[in-house]
């Protein structure tokens, strides 16, 4: 019987409208015209010039300082929060705790820009890094805790009431227990708020000041006055680190793995 070629065809189709762009793009930062639409050879003039934007470097600094305070803190508080939901669930506090955890995933991102902007606006806070700080780390705790939950779902507390009956204080058993069996959790809760905050931009958009302008929002800027080849080396660069960072956690994951057969 001959099969069919349809999802061949159609697994082609899909493949090509999600990375031909890329490709494109890619192409595109190698490109010495100022517009793409004719190709004039190899250069390397962009990714000069873009060494030498200095805006564009400041606004690299700007979004990993707030991208890395921001995990920090939301590993923290939204870990905690997991716990608490998922050990004291059942309580009526803890339904409200966890629709207060579980609104920022479903709240369209402009209201909470807007309802963001005007808190800060009433309470006097000066616009700039610090308020980008706290808006993303109300939803980035959510984006945590939920994941740091669905690792709680599988988890047997029976082996920390065993290490407590064997003589682990409360702080050993946490340290020694807890949180390694979460910790694949943990650290899949910090590489989703660091991605989320570095790639935020509508309530970043909102909550910004002077001086305080993120990757996101000078692309826009480099965009809306016209910078496209620049933009196009940018996004080769950022794809060249995120690769990179994928094929090391992939390795470091291998290694451990097979560190964990050997040892069995």
């Amino acid at each position: 019987m001959r099969r069919s070629r349809f999802p061949i065809a159609m697994t082609a189709v899909v493949m090509a409208f999600l990375y031909l762009p890329i490709i494109i793009l890619i192409l595109n930062s190698f490109n010495p015209a100022r517009f793409s639409s004719r190709w004039e050879g190899f250069s390397l003039v962009w990714y000069a010039k873009l060494f030498e934007s200095p805006e564009i470097w400041q606004a690299v600094r700007n979004t990993l300082i707030i991208a890395v305070s921001v995990t920090a803190v939301s590993v923290v508080l939204g870990t905690a929060a997991a716990y608490a939901l998922h050990r004291f669930g059942a309580s009526r506090l803890q339904r409200v705790h966890y629709t207060l955890i579980y609104q920022p995933l479903v709240v369209p991102e402009i209201l909470m820009g807007i309802s963001l902007l005007m808190t800060f606006v009433a309470v006097g806070v000066p616009l700039g890094l610090f308020t980008i700080f706290l808006a993303h780390v109300t939803f980035c705790v959510s984006y945590v805790a939920m994941t740091v939950l669905g690792r709680l779902q599988d988890f047997d507390f029976s082996v920390i009431e065993a290490a407590r009956d064997l003589g682990a204080s409360s702080w050993q058993s946490t340290r020694k227990i807890l949180l390694p069996m979460l910790m694949p959790g943990i650290v899949a809760g910090a590489l989703l708020a660091f991605t989320l905050s570095v790639d935020d931009f509508v309530i970043t958009f909102f909550v910004a000041g002077p001086g305080s302008t993120t990757l996101p929002l000078r692309i826009y800027s480099m965009i809306k006055y016209g910078a496209p080849p620049m933009i196009n080396a940018l996004s080769t660069l950022l794809l060249v680190v995120t690769l990179t960072a994928v094929l090391l956690s992939q390795r470091l994951a291998n290694r451990r793995s097979g560190a964990v057969k050997s040892t069995g």
